[in-house]
């Protein structure tokens, strides 16, 4: 019998280049720090890429899409189907994250992770299901072990043939009706945070089924109170999108991508990332803040602070998407600007 391939290993971060960047950084025809965040990512960048001129190449944006068995205790206000038909939206161009990755100068890639209703053959989907459908983890475990550990495998396979393709700068998306359940859960038992902390409205439950959805979370939660493992946390609340998400956060780390992080249930998918690699969480750029509760509580548990703040709350990775576009100015400043030298420009004397 074959041994099981091996997860990705992530390197902790060069930062040998650090001081040199921060040199450049501080010679540009500009007071030292004015930039903020902008010379925080360009810093980044140059470690993540172990050049003073860091680049951008082929940027990608994969959506993993898959269904929660979790669904049918009444969790969302819309039925699996709906999945289904957004991975069409998605394939003809429709979606938020169509138009956004557009505008960003994204290409874009499409998995079908594990969606419950089946699938007409669609150009330009990338169709590797582990399963219809999750369990209904309020009773049992959503995958087993082998199913998880084959979804993180896929999700690391994606990113490794668009590696291989020259990408450098990537970020996931998802599409699954009621993964923010499962977000929850992973953040609670993952993170140590109450579970009511963590859950939110979702795609738009009302206040009783907001109510609704923090019971049947929190019962699943003592239901499992043995899952305390990353592996087994993951195949016991997870979904097949998250974890192939959580599997292509590790082959990206470990293929020193910079890594765009979007918002709830993409920053859960890397908080199991990170409990089995800590330094995945190096090699990313937390692109901004979602209006879903509990999202505030997992950036800081990165102790991250979000390039963007918007008041978005839909997923499919829209929000990275929408950073791609200061990370260009980042490295366009550090790449372009003058420095008080070449400029003939008077700097601050040193103290």
């Amino acid at each position: 019998m074959n041994a099981p391939l091996p997860l990705p290993v992530v390197e902790p971060l060069d930062r040998s280049l650090r001081n040199t960047l921060n040199r450049l950084i501080d010679a540009k025809t500009k007071p030292p720090g004015s930039l903020g965040t902008l010379e925080v990512v360009a810093r980044q960048m140059g470690m993540i890429q172990q050049t003073t001129q860091p680049s951008i190449r082929r940027p990608l944006m994969i959506v993993f899409a898959g269904d929660h068995g979790i669904v049918h205790e009444g969790v969302s206000p819309y039925p699996q189907a709906v999945t289904s038909q957004m991975v069409s939206n998605f394939l003809a161009g429709g979606a938020a994250i169509n138009v956004i990755s557009r505008v960003a100068g994204l290409e874009l890639e499409v998995v079908n992770a594990g969606v419950a209703t089946p699938l007409a053959p669609l150009p330009g989907l990338v169709d590797i299901p582990i399963g219809s459908g999750t369990r209904n983890f309020a009773h049992e475990r959503a995958m087993t072990m082998n199913e998880a550990r084959a979804a993180l495998l896929a999700g690391a396979a994606r990113v490794r043939h668009h590696a291989g393709l020259g990408t450098n700068v990537i970020g996931f998306g998802e599409m699954g009706i009621g993964n923010s359940s499962s977000a929850a859960c992973l953040m609670s038992r993952l993170c140590d945070v109450p579970i009511d902390e963590c859950v939110g409205r979702g795609t738009g439950l009302d206040n009783a089924g907001l109510a609704r959805k923090r019971n049947v979370l929190a019962s699943a939660l003592a239901h499992h109170r043995q899952a305390t493992h990353p592996l087994d946390v993951l195949a016991t609340f997870g979904g097949f999108e998250i974890a192939m998400m959580a599997g292509a956060y590790l082959a990206a780390a470990e293929a020193k991508m910079t890594i765009l992080v979007d918002g709830f249930i993409a920053t859960a998918a890397l908080v199991v990332a990170d409990a089995l690699e800590p330094a995945v969480r190096e090699y990313c750029v937390f692109a901004h803040l979602s209006n879903e509760a509990g999202h505030r509580r997992m950036l800081d548990y990165f102790g991250a602070k979000p390039l963007l703040s918007l008041d978005m709350r839909l997923g499919e990775g829209t929000g990275a998407a929408l950073a791609l576009p200061v990370l260009r100015a980042a490295i366009a400043c550090l790449n372009e600007m003058a420095s008080f030298e070449s400029a003939g420009v008077t700097s601050r004397p040193a103290r």
